[in-house]
Parts: C-alpha cells; sequence; structure tokens
C-alpha cells in the first residue's frame, strides 16, 4: 500500500497531460485557463511548503518575488529591442553588428505615445527596417534569476531572524514593491499595468499541429511541466542532505546549529530557491495574461497562497500543489450562484465564506492539512507488521 501514493500521482500526472486532447466541452477555453490558473497557484503554493513547512521560516513576501519574476520579464521585453540600423532617437549600443535599443520610459498618458522614441524611427523607415523583440524565453529566465537574486539579498539581510519577525519583515518588503510598481508610473505604468508579447507569440508547431498565440494548448503544457520540474527539485532537495539539515532547523535550530549545521546559509539557499521558483511561475504567468499589474501583489493574493497550502498540507510540497489545484477549481466552480425559497445567494461572495470556512476547519481539526494525512497513512501503511516480521525473522 505505501507505492499507492506513487501510483495515484503517475495517473494523476498522465490525466492532466491527457485532458487537453480529450476534452471537448463547449467551454473549453475557460476550463483551460482555471487549469492553467491552478498549477501557477500550485508552483507558488508547493515552494511556499518547503519553505514553510521543510524550513520553518514563515514568510508574506512570496507574492513579491512573484512579481518581481513578472515585471523583471515585461520590462525586459517592453523596453529591450534589436534592430539592423540605428534609430537615432533611443539609447542604443552596437550589437554584432546591429544594433541593442533602450526604449524611453513615457508613462501611460495617451500624448506621450508619439515620444515613443522606437516608434519615431519606425515612422522614418516605413518597414524598411527590421525591428526584433527580446526573446520570450530569455525574458522568463531573467525574471526568475531576478527573483532568485532578489531572494538571496532579502535572505542575507533577514534570515537571521525568526519567527514574528521574518514573517513582519517580508509583509513590509512586499508592501513596499507594490508601493514602488505603483509609483513608478514612468517606467512600470502604475495601475495601468504592462503589456507583454504572449507565452508562444508567433505560435507553435508540436508533431505536425500547429497552435496559434491565443490556443491555450501551448501554455497549458508550459505551465505544468513548469509545476512537475518544480516538484522534482523540491523532492530531490527533500531526499538529499540539504533537505535533513533545512528540516533540522525547523525542529530546533539551536541544536542544529551546536551539531554543526550552518544554519544562517541553509536558510538562505532555501530561501532563494524557493522564492526563484515563485519568480518563475510568476514570467511564465505574465506572458500567459499578457498584462502585469501591482494587483498581483495584494496580501489577499499571499493569504490565497498560504491558505492553500495549509488546506492540503503545509509540511508536504506535494500536498500543498494538489491543495491549490483542487481549491482553485472549487473556487471556480462556486462561482454559479442558486436561488432557495426565492432568494438568490450570490455565489461570487459567498464562495469566499465557504473557503474560509475550509480553511478554518482544517486549522482546528486537520492540523497538517486534508490530503498530506492521506498521503502518509498509505506510506506508513504495513510499516509496522513488516518490521514485526523482520524481528521475528531475525530472533529466529
Amino acid at each position: 500500500m505505501k507505492h499507492i501514493p506513487n501510483l495515484a500521482g503517475l495517473l494523476l500526472l498522465a490525466f492532466f497531460a491527457a485532458f487537453p486532447l480529450v476534452y471537448q466541452g463547449a467551454n473549453y477555453d475557460y476550463v483551460m485557463h482555471v487549469l492553467i490558473t491552478a498549477f501557477f497557484y500550485a508552483i507558488l503554493a508547493s515552494s511556499w511548503s518547503m519553505l514553510a513547512g521543510y524550513a520553518g521560516q514563515f514568510s508574506f513576501g512570496h507574492m513579491a518575488f512573484m512579481g518581481i519574476g513578472a515585471y523583471g520579464t515585461a520590462l525586459f521585453c517592453h523596453y529591450f529591442y534589436i534592430t539592423a540600423e540605428p534609430t537615432g532617437f533611443c539609447t542604443e549600443f552596437p550589437f554584432f553588428g546591429r544594433y541593442f535599443v533602450i526604449v524611453n520610459a513615457i508613462g501611460v498618458t495617451s500624448t506621450t505615445l508619439d515620444q515613443d522614441c522606437l516608434r519615431q524611427a519606425m515612422a522614418v523607415w516605413d518597414g524598411s527596417v527590421k525591428v526584433t523583440p527580446m526573446p520570450v524565453a530569455l525574458g522568463i529566465v531573467l525574471g526568475t534569476l531576478a527573483g532568485g537574486l532578489a531572494g538571496l539579498l532579502v535572505g542575507l539581510l533577514v534570515l537571521r531572524l525568526r519567527a514574528a519577525y521574518l514573517a513582519l519583515f517580508t509583509l513590509g518588503f512586499s508592501e513596499i514593491v507594490k508601493a514602488v510598481i505603483s509609483a513608478e508610473i514612468d517606467i512600470t505604468r502604475g495601475q495601468a499595468g504592462l503589456e507583454l508579447p504572449a507565452l508562444f507569440e508567433r505560435g507553435v508547431t508540436v508533431f505536425g499541429t500547429s497552435f496559434e498565440r491565443t490556443d491555450k494548448i501551448p501554455p497549458y503544457y508550459a505551465m505544468l511541466g513548469l509545476l512537475v520540474l518544480c516538484l522534482a527539485l523540491l523532492t530531490w532537495l527533500a531526499r538529499s542532505r540539504f533537505g535533513l539539515f533545512v528540516r533540522a532547523l525547523r525542529e530546533d535550530q539551536d541544536a542544529a546549529a551546536a551539531l554543526g549545521v550552518n544554519t544562517t546559509r541553509y536558510k538562505v539557499y532555501v530561501f532563494s530557491i524557493t522564492t526563484a521558483m515563485a519568480a518563475a511561475a510568476g514570467a511564465v504567468q505574465a506572458h500567459y495574461v499578457q498584462i502585469v499589474t501591482p494587483n498581483m501583489l495584494f496580501l489577499l493574493q499571499m493569504s490565497l497562497v498560504v491558505a492553500m497550502a495549509v488546506i492540503g498540507g503545509v509540511e508536504n510540497f506535494v500536498a500543498a500543489a494538489l491543495g491549490a489545484i483542487f481549491l482553485q477549481i472549487l473556487l471556480e466552480t462556486l462561482r454559479t450562484s442558486f436561488t432557495i425559497g426565492g432568494i438568490e445567494v450570490d455565489m461570487t461572495v459567498w464562495r469566499l465564506v465557504f473557503f474560509g470556512l475550509l480553511l478554518m476547519i482544517t486549522l482546528r481539526f486537520f492540523r497538517n492539512g486534508l490530503i498530506a494525512p492521506l498521503i502518509d497513512w498509505f506510506r506508513r501503511a504495513g510499516v509496522a507488521e513488516e518490521t514485526v516480521a523482520k524481528r521475528k525473522e531475525a530472533a529466529s
């Protein structure tokens, strides 16, 4: 029975891999969007679970690092281009026979659109000069590195703090990031947001089948692949000596330090790795929805990620990921309003009440979530009998 969770995991992965190819409902695009968003939250919940559940580092800044990844790729794709000729209007540098162009920041008002230096140059060229935008994949990589580097710097600064102090610092950091993005209107366009190219801007062809930039299947598999990659990396880390040291920090940091574990170093490591995962999820999601705004950094979004991890099982990142997928689908399902006794119940509001009740019940009666105990039960089934049998065999 201890192999049942692994078998169930493989079957679930096979189900999600095959789902876009077999589902033919009229609401296909909507269902695919819900699942892509569910995978996005699963990456955030599982990486936060590794940080809080395994390492015991309770952070409220996870969505800030996600936003850094999203805005990192957005700014890169929005402001940098390669041209065959110098523009004469923008900041530019020779680059292997071409020109690396940095577009000027112009804010959001309609009167400034004519001040866009690249637009001015393109009007003069009238289509005679090729303008190449930055690769989306490179933007995602840079956004991921930006989030990981930000996590490293914050970790070096604050991970000597513990418990509530760390939570408060990361909460403040998240609000600072949101305030800076909102205030720097000339660069980030503030609440108007930055538009991004699609995840597969020119479409993609797989096994002879062509997909347009608006098709849901390519981003679906991209986000699912990123989720599987993150879970595989977290599993490898958890089963290595790194995972042993990280769990030692959670159980008793002073005892771990007394045994020679460099506690600050390992806390910085796990913080940087998990923030890089959050940034990668944010970068991919940003190109999927094709716009980023400061609204993604609201505290409510961070609370949602924490609740998903807690309901799934905060000490098991696989359970946290499953909890995020389940709850995202449930929240969307509960949007359907209904009428009881002539009274219409608006579920767009009440669904959050049910979500809160589920969280309260979980915290009160299921301290390790709803999914993690099931996984642990199957993994431990038969262990006692196997141990007794081995002892009898050794005694005989």
